[in-house]
């Protein structure tokens, strides 16, 4: 009888990769929409913890934040979102806007790329990324690779002077994940001091798009709503200076596209959390303003 030799294992290069570099497993789209859910209710009930100083609920509340994964699963989920099968990269819609426009590579030219900021980037190779037409600066608050700046917006060191704002800044699907309603309007007012104040523009068809806030919320946070709704929403933006210019609603997310009138005073006008809609399946998503933010 003879003696059998030994098998070696079989090699796998996967296997030797480390856990940084490993892609994420595909998770179902009912899977996702739980996970983002969760995570969101968790943050709201931490914040709500924080502001009664209860220390031992916000820790516990932490440890249920942490055993979902945390911020990595959630932004590991909304990167599924990104993929062709679930809808796609949302920075889509906005360059449809912009070709409907005229607006090309060839219209900015070399020096005239607009300068954006994107707040919650998740990758570094969306349509805005290719298109040539924008200068990209990246933040998030867990930076998911190179070219994205671990950041939060509103501790971002306020600009200097216009060699340090932006064409536009986009908040796709960041404004949903902020716990509190006020908290929101802040980061809505936020917005305004990190827009160009005066630019000259190579062609005449960016000065009625630009400076901008792409702004990306899903739908509910605004169809479903008791304290929002589209009339509430173009209230709040217009007491801030914005006006719409575009918009895109579909079965799952708005696109929004708001052009900031640099010359306008910000109106003193304040939003309270106000039900608008009754009705026991509404959501309870708001944005509260406050006069100074």
């Amino acid at each position: 009888m003879g003696v059998k030799k030994k098998q070696r294992p079989r090699q796998n290069l996967a296997a030797g990769r480390p856990p940084t570099v490993q892609r994420p497993k595909s998770i179902t789209r009912k899977a996702t929409k739980s996970l983002i859910g969760k995570i969101h209710v968790l943050e709201k009930r931490r914040t709500q913890a924080v502001a009664k100083g209860d220390v031992t609920e916000e820790a516990a509340i932490a440890a249920e934040i942490e055993a979902l994964g945390g911020l990595q699963k959630y932004q590991e989920a909304s990167l599924q979102g990104q993929r062709e099968d679930r809808g796609g990269d949302s920075s889509r819609v906005l360059l449809d806007w912009l070709k409907d426009s005229g607006i090309s590579p060839s219209v900015l030219g070399d020096d005239g790329r607009l300068r954006m900021l994107e707040v919650g980037a998740l990758s570094i190779d969306n349509a805005c990324s290719k298109s040539g037409l924008f200068e990209i600066q990246r933040i998030d608050l867990n930076s998911q690779g190179e070219g994205i700046l671990q950041q939060d917006f509103m501790q971002r060191p306020l600009p200097k002077d216009d060699s340090e704002r932006f064409d536009i800044v986009s908040l796709s699907l960041v404004l949903n994940f902020v716990p509190e309603p006020r908290g929101r309007g802040e980061m809505l007012r936020r917005t305004l001091e990190f827009l160009q104040a005066s630019r000259s523009y190579p062609s005449p068809s960016l000065d009625p798009l630009f400076p901008s806030l792409f702004l990306v919320l899903p739908a509910p946070c605004v169809l479903n709503s008791r304290y929002l709704d589209e009339e509430r929403l173009e209230a709040i933006m217009s007491a801030l200076g914005y006006s719409k210019v575009q918009s895109k609603t579909t079965q799952r997310l708005v696109y929004y596209l708001w052009k900031l009138d640099t010359s306008k005073a910000v109106g003193r006008q304040e939003f309270a959390k106000k039900e608008l809609r009754a009705g026991g399946s509404r959501n309870n998503f708001a944005v509260v303003l406050k006069q100074g933010g």
